[in-house]
C-alpha cells in the first residue's frame, strides 16, 4: 500500500473546497478534487496543480447515483482505496427562507443536497475508505445548524438569517454524522461534523468575513485526527459546538 494518503473532497473547486484540497495537498496527499461541473473542477485541478498540490479531477453531481457510483470507480482505478472524505459540497436552496413563505423546492434542494448527497457519497465511499488504515469523514456543517445556538438570546450574527431549509439541513445533518459514528463505533473510522464560521463564498454573497483558507481550517484538522482523535463530534476552530 503506498503510504500516500488519498482524499476526496466534494465541492472542490471553489471557495472552502478548494482550500481544504489545496491545503491536503500541501500536507503531501493525492487530493480528488469533486466537482459538478468538470470544466470547472478541471480549471480548479490546474490551478492547484501549479500551487504544487497533487490533486486529480473527480467529476461529480452528489445528487445523482451514477455520477456518485462512476466517481468511486475513478477512485479505485486510480488509488484503491480513500483514506479521507470530506463531504463539502451545500447549497442554501435560495434565499430569503422565512417559515411562512418559503417554498418546499428550497427545503428540498437543500436536503437533497446537504444531506442525501452526504449520505449517497459517504455510502458509496464506504468500501474505499474501510481499505485505509485510518479512515476520516468530514461533514461540512455549520454552527447555524445548532438547536442550542437557535434557541438562545443571541443576534443574527450567531444564529444567521431567518432560515426554513438551509440551517434545518445543517441540524439533519449533525443528527445523520451521529448515527454514522454510533454505528461505525469500534471500527477505525472517524467521523465528525465541522463549521468553517462565517466565510466569504458565492453562497452567502460573499458577505462572510472569514477567509476560504481560514475556513478550511477545521476540516484539515479533523482529516487528519489521530487514531485515538474524536468522533461523532460537532466542531469549529474554537473546539466543540452545543448541538
Amino acid at each position: 500500500m503506498s503510504e500516500q494518503k488519498i482524499a476526496l473532497v466534494t465541492g472542490a473547486n471553489k471557495g472552502i473546497g478548494f482550500e481544504i484540497a489545496a491545503g491536503l495537498g500541501a500536507l503531501g496527499w493525492s487530493v480528488g478534487v469533486g466537482a459538478r461541473d468538470a470544466g470547472r473542477g478541471e480549471a480548479a485541478v490546474d490551478k492547484l496543480r501549479a500551487g504544487g498540490a497533487d490533486v486529480f479531477a473527480v467529476p461529480l453531481d452528489v445528487t445523482d447515483d451514477a455520477s456518485v457510483t462512476a466517481a468511486a470507480a475513478l477512485i479505485e482505478e486510480r488509488h484503491g482505496r480513500l483514506d479521507a472524505l470530506v463531504n463539502n459540497a451545500g447549497v442554501t436552496g435560495g434565499m430569503p427562507q422565512n417559515p411562512t413563505a418559503v417554498g418546499v423546492a428550497a427545503i428540498r434542494a437543500a436536503v437533497e443536497t446537504n444531506v442525501i448527497g452526504v449520505v449517497r457519497v459517504t455510502n458509496t465511499m464506504l468500501p474505499l475508505l474501510r481499505r485505509s488504515p485510518s479512515p476520516r469523514i468530514v461533514n461540512m456543517s455549520s454552527t447555524v445548524g445548532s438547536l442550542t445556538r437557535q434557541t438562545s438570546s443571541a443576534g443574527q450574527e450567531t444564529t444567521g438569517p431567518l432560515s426554513a431549509a438551509y440551517s434545518p439541513s445543517k441540524t439533519f445533518l449533525n443528527a445523520v454524522t451521529i448515527q454514522y459514528a454510533k454505528e461505525l463505533h469500534g471500527t477505525n473510522i472517524l467521523i465528525n461534523a465541522a463549521c468553517p464560521g462565517y466565510v466569504a463564498t458565492d453562497l452567502n454573497g460573499f458577505r462572510g468575513v472569514r477567509t476560504p483558507e481560514q475556513g478550511a481550517a477545521i476540516a484539515l484538522h479533523l482529516a487528519t485526527l489521530p487514531d485515538n482523535g474524536p468522533t461523532g463530534g460537532y466542531f469549529d476552530d474554537a473546539g466543540p459546538i452545543p448541538w
